[in-house]
């Protein structure tokens, strides 16, 4: 393990610690933060990541202190190219090389003495919402998962849109692609704004800019991000799916349409699914934000009691 700085934090008079570590995935530096209860104890452990185009400090880490209050350690990292982890191809999103990320960070940290490598969690919210039940299809040491709004299928996606965000969008991901012939010369596309403009999110002023607050936030990806929902659907790996996952549905979602997660999350026994009154970003935020992580925290007592 490659620790870089241990900080102690504390939240609600409950103190915590918050390492810096780094570890690697097929090469490449990948930066996370791994939260403890500041009692010696091997606890169960909630691997995290952020979601389309974010970093972990787009609200994440508002869910690790939360969970790391309730006695879970969490590994809570950035893809490679994103946040403060390396990459040369900075913004890009790949779904194989970020799923590869997810199954190296699980690797690394079971491997933690100060945590039950025989108890892990994940969650993932958005893009790494659909992530994690692919995961949760996959391995078969995963105990729980949370899945919040999540991305799971193309169809239902494209549907929810107009030809006119399609047609807006064409230009840049044709020249995004074009631009692969002489190397890695993205065309970018903001990620997220208001309505009305061009971006891959229109979404609601006011929520958005609640959302972000004051992180650190690159607003742009290379156009071509949107051939990766194309050829993605996680949410058909739900009937694979051979862990208890919590499935939290927002009824408003324009980003990730709850009626057909509700429908993919029905397939398998393994799911609860819930639904909250909300749109995508309104979840992070309260009085969602409250009202969703204690039912996340209550899930995953109830599973590993």
């Amino acid at each position: 393990m490659m620790v870089n700085l241990s900080s102690v934090n504390n939240f609600g008079g409950t103190s915590f610690i918050r390492e810096d570590v780094d570890f690697y995935s097929e090469g490449t530096r990948c930066s996370a933060w791994l939260y403890l209860p500041k009692r010696e104890y091997k606890y169960p452990i909630i691997v995290m990541a952020h979601g389309l185009g974010g970093t972990r400090e787009l609200r994440l880490y508002e869910y690790a202190e939360r969970f790391v209050k309730a006695g879970y350690a969490c590994f809570l990292f950035d893809y490679r190219n994103f946040g403060a982890s390396d990459g040369n191809k900075r913004q890009l999103i790949n779904v194989r090389m970020q799923l590869e990320d997810w199954n190296n960070a699980i690797e690394f940290i079971k491997r933690d003495n100060r945590v039950d490598g025989e108890k892990i969690l994940l969650f993932g919210t958005s893009f790494s919402g659909g992530h994690v039940i692919w995961l949760s299809a996959h391995r078969d040491d995963i105990k729980g998962a949370v899945a919040q709004c999540p991305y799971t299928d193309t169809k239902a996606t494209i549907k929810a849109v107009s030809i006119h965000y399609v047609l807006k969008k064409a230009p840049f991901v044709i020249a995004d692609v074009l631009s692969c012939i002489t190397g890695y010369h993205p065309v970018m596309l903001k990620l997220s704004t208001y309505k009305g403009e061009n971006a891959l999110m229109e979404t609601d002023e006011e929520t958005f800019k609640r959302f972000i607050g004051d992180a650190r936030f690159i607003n742009e990806v290379p156009a071509r991000t949107l051939l990766e929902f194309v050829k993605y659907s996680p949410g058909k790996y739900f009937k694979k799916v051979k862990n208890p996952i919590y499935v939290a549905v927002c009824t408003k979602d324009e980003l990730a349409p709850s009626e057909k997660t509700i429908q993919l999350a029905g397939i398998t026994n393994y799911a609860t699914c819930k639904q909250y009154n909300c749109g995508h970003f309104e979840i992070y935020i309260n009085p969602y934000f409250e009202e969703a992580i204690n039912d996340y925290i209550n899930f995953y007592n109830q599973i590993l009691k």
